[in-house]
């Protein structure tokens, strides 16, 4: 674990083929973020090792709350986005987004989606939310809201822009 990312040693090339994490090309290492780290370590799909012994999940979690408050609000959605076989990729920088592929599309068509997480209870402002909505939509993608309830489940709901007309004053 290197600065919040889980430095991955042996199997890259599947990684990222599977859409899993990413390579810094300044120093060529290859990274996985902390929530793709937890999705995978969650799975049993590989083991993370800090100094000589092997963390366990909530160890992991942990390790991640120190970096990213909101680390396991995007596990939780990266989580069920996967599980739907969906492949999500680091956002935009809206919040805590995701760039989400169409079952399937990885690495042949650009992302379909962007998922921005919310958890159930957070404020979010109008204006922020609008902005948002107008700059995704504006990249071509639909905007989904992700909205993890205090049991864990996710919502999703889909959002764009409301125009309203001028329907002229009401005499009374």
């Amino acid at each position: 674990m290197i600065d919040g990312r889980v430095l991955v040693k042996v199997g890259m090339e599947e990684l990222s083929r599977r859409g899993y994490g990413y390579r810094e090309e300044s120093s060529k290492n290859y990274y996985l973020y902390m929530y793709e780290a937890l999705y995978l370590l969650y799975n049993d799909k590989m083991s993370i090792i800090k100094g000589d012994r092997e963390l366990t999940f909530d160890e992991l979690v942990d390790e991640a709350l120190k970096y990213d408050t909101t680390a396991l609000t995007k596990f939780l959605v990266y989580r069920d986005l996967r599980n739907r076989g969906y492949v999500a990729r680091e956002g935009f920088g809206f919040n805590d987004d995701f760039r989400v592929y169409e079952r399937g599309e990885y690495g042949t068509k650009p992302a379909r989606y962007v998922v921005t997480a919310l958890n159930e209870g957070r404020e979010i402002k109008i204006d922020n939310l609008s902005s948002m909505v107008e700059q995704i939509s504006t990249m071509g993608k639909e905007p989904i809201i992700a909205v993890i309830e205090r049991r864990g489940e996710v919502i999703y709901y889909k959002v764009g822009k409301m125009h309203f007309s001028d329907r002229g004053k009401v005499n009374t």
